[in-house]
This record gives structure tokens, C-alpha cells and sequence, in this order.
């Protein structure tokens, strides 16, 4: 059992982490936002594949209370339960994509990614000429697309360092 969880917990490459803005603001003339981690759903669905086998896991949704969506995932014969509300854009793929993020990290799967500190960026309207490893940001106010470099992880974050 020891070894499946370490398998689980494994950090992801950093390709298998995307970027949301939580908070953002304007100080001294310049956009900024404090920025966090989170795994993709479909490096989830690898991870569970390659430690418990693609017959191996399954997961099931129901609805939540208050109209949100609850995700279980069971493998090794233990389902562990929990959810999400609905996002805005594609409520429905958002909070299954959501709820089942949710879910895994009661299997450990990502749960590293909140022992990371707080990340923030300063945000331009100038766009990169390569937009690889940057995010951007639609400020309503100004209706201006912002943009801004995606933070690196540090090393104890990274596969093999863990």
C-alpha cells in the first residue's frame, strides 16, 4: 500500500500544471495577480492509470446540495468522495472536471501543490511573441487582454524530487 501511494503523490512534469489568477489587482500603475497551481484532469486520469491500471479505477458523479456536482473515485476497492459547484463558462464540464480534481486529491493525487507559496506575476498588455509559459487575463475594467509568465515550480515540486 505504501507504494501506491507514493505513486499517487508523485509530483507532476510541469507540463501536467496550469495556472489560474485567484486574486488580481493594480499597485504603483502596474497589474498584478496572485496566481496558483493545479494539475489537469487528464494527468489525474494517467496517473490513475499507470498505478492502478486503466480497469483498475473508476469514477462516478452525482449531484451535490446547492447544485454542485460531486465526483467519487474508487479503486482498490475504497471510494473517496467530493465535489465542486458549476463554473461559469461550460458549467457542466467545469464541475465535473472540478469535482473530480477535487477527488483525487483526497487519493494525495496534486495535494503537494498546496504546500506551494504564494506566487504572484506582474501582469503587461504587451503579448510575447511566443505565448508558451504565459497566461492571460481579460480585465474587464480596461477591456484589455493582460498577460503574464507563468511561475517556474521549484525543485522539490518536480518528478524525481519528491
Amino acid at each position: 500500500m505504501q507504494e501506491l501511494e507514493s505513486q499517487l503523490k508523485e509530483p507532476f512534469a510541469p507540463a501536467d500544471i496550469e495556472w489560474r489568477i485567484q486574486n488580481s489587482g493594480i499597485a504603483n500603475g502596474k497589474h498584478w495577480a496572485m496566481v496558483l497551481a493545479y494539475v489537469t484532469n487528464r494527468a489525474i486520469m494517467d496517473r490513475l492509470d499507470e498505478v492502478f491500471g486503466i480497469e483498475g479505477w473508476s469514477n462516478e458523479y452525482k449531484d451535490a446540495p446547492g447544485g454542485g456536482i460531486l465526483c467519487g473515485i474508487t479503486a482498490a476497492s475504497i471510494t473517496k468522495w467530493d465535489g465542486a459547484d458549476k463554473t461559469n463558462i461550460e458549467p457542466t464540464k467545469g464541475g465535473l472536471s472540478n469535482s473530480m480534481k477535487r477527488c483525487a486529491v483526497q487519493w494525495g493525487i496534486g495535494r503537494y501543490l498546496y504546500n506551494l507559496e504564494a506566487n504572484f506575476v506582474t501582469m503587461t498588455d504587451v503579448k510575447p511573441t511566443n505565448m508558451e509559459g504565459y497566461g492571460i487575463y481579460y480585465d474587464k475594467d480596461s477591456k484589455r487582454r493582460l498577460y503574464w509568465k507563468q511561475p517556474t515550480l521549484p525543485a522539490w515540486a518536480t518528478p524525481g524530487t519528491a
